[in-house]
């Protein structure tokens, strides 16, 4: 038996499924799942994010942070990330923020991540880097105290559905079977979200991502009620970006219905979703940045150049090189977008 297998025969019972149900078995089925079996990052693995390529942008991120807990109060807060990877970006912040006087005893050290493999990896790097750290597997876990909250390529991996608005009749884009009992896509008249209603251009995919929403809501609404912030790092877009569901297997692209559970599966964020999701928790919105804009803004050139100096000639190399991988236009700089939601009383932050 493998997901493959599974999925078909779910396929044949039930009818075609929904390309949110095929992402959540795709990537979280208890056995077969991509994130339950494996560590996708690295060169090694599947992809790269941003605090593997060089730790100045863990470095950033941990200023920005204590930056907005001083505007805070400086209060016992959580600082949490959703979906940490291998511990990298939460190791480098913690690194970051060690002299920061008062603040790691302000802290506890929240982790959200379903894969077993993760976990171990995150356990390893995090080791010794603060006395209170907590894994949990939802949001709901992370206990109701004043936030600061980093989602970094978490929201990429959210399941998603798909749209097609064609002579006037909504449309979902659905994955079922051919003639040869194959996985294939499919289209089923339905009726879409509400947040899809008004004037759709016509032949045109739309996303939609229920769960971005939700979660985003309920972040937002921590924030009103204890306060606090959170910064949202992803790929992504703000006006409508059609079909963006892809597959990504040893850095290449791959094909999204082949060999379900063995390759990365992402959508890009649609950031507009968010804005309004976090306002209906309560909380304000700024952004989005350009990750280039915000961490040329906070200071990552002058870090990488302060770097350079006490570095060996292979180690100045491999730091130019990662500053500009996050931050050129052709690579990470302009595709990656960055959105702060933040308490109400709190005054428009940094880099934004």
């Amino acid at each position: 038996m493998n997901l493959n297998t599974l999925i078909i025969d779910h396929i044949r019972e039930h009818g075609p499924m929904t390309i949110a149900d095929y992402m959540v078995l795709a990537l979280a089925h208890p056995e077969y799942g991509y994130y339950i079996r494996k560590d996708p990052l690295g060169v090694q693995g599947d992809f790269i994010t941003a605090p593997e390529i060089s730790q100045v942008f863990g470095e950033i991120v941990g200023a920005w942070l204590v930056t907005q807990w001083v505007m805070m109060g400086k209060p016992n807060a959580a600082l949490a990330e959703l979906g940490p990877g291998r511990g990298t970006l939460m190791a480098d912040i913690l690194r970051a923020t060690s002299k920061v006087k008062g603040f790691h005893e302000s802290i506890s050290v929240h982790l959200m991540e379903i894969s077993p493999a993760l976990r171990r990896k995150q356990w390893k790097s995090l080791a010794g880097k603060h006395p209170d750290i907590q894994w949990h597997l939802g949001f709901g876990e992370i206990p109701n105290k004043p936030l600061l909250l980093v989602a970094n390529e978490f929201y990429d991996a959210l399941p998603i559905r798909q749209f097609l608005h064609l002579d006037g009749i909504w449309r979902e884009r659905k994955i079922g079977l051919n003639v040869r009992d194959q996985l294939h896509f499919v289209l089923e008249t339905v009726t879409p979200p509400y947040a899809l209603m008004g004037e759709p251009e016509s032949d045109r995919y739309y996303e939609y991502c229920d769960a971005a929403s939700q979660i985003t809501t309920v972040i937002g609404a921590r924030i009103l009620t204890y306060g606090g912030t959170a910064l949202i790092i992803d790929y992504g877009y703000e006006n409508g970006n059609g079909d963006t569901l892809q597959a990504v297997h040893n850095h290449q692209y791959h094909d999204v219905l082949t060999d379900p559970g063995s390759a990365d599966l992402t959508a890009h964020v649609d950031f507009y979703n968010l804005v309004h999701a976090a306002a209906a928790g309560g909380a304000h919105a700024y952004g989005t940045v350009s990750q280039a804009h915000f961490l040329t803004s906070l200071g990552a050139r002058e870090r990488t150049e302060m770097l350079c100096k006490k570095a060996t000639p292979k180690q100045k190399k491999s730091l130019l090189a990662g500053l500009e991988r996050l931050i050129a236009p052709d690579q990470m700089g302009e595709l990656f977008k960055i959105l702060c939601l933040i308490s109400p009383d709190l005054p428009k932050p940094e880099g934004f």
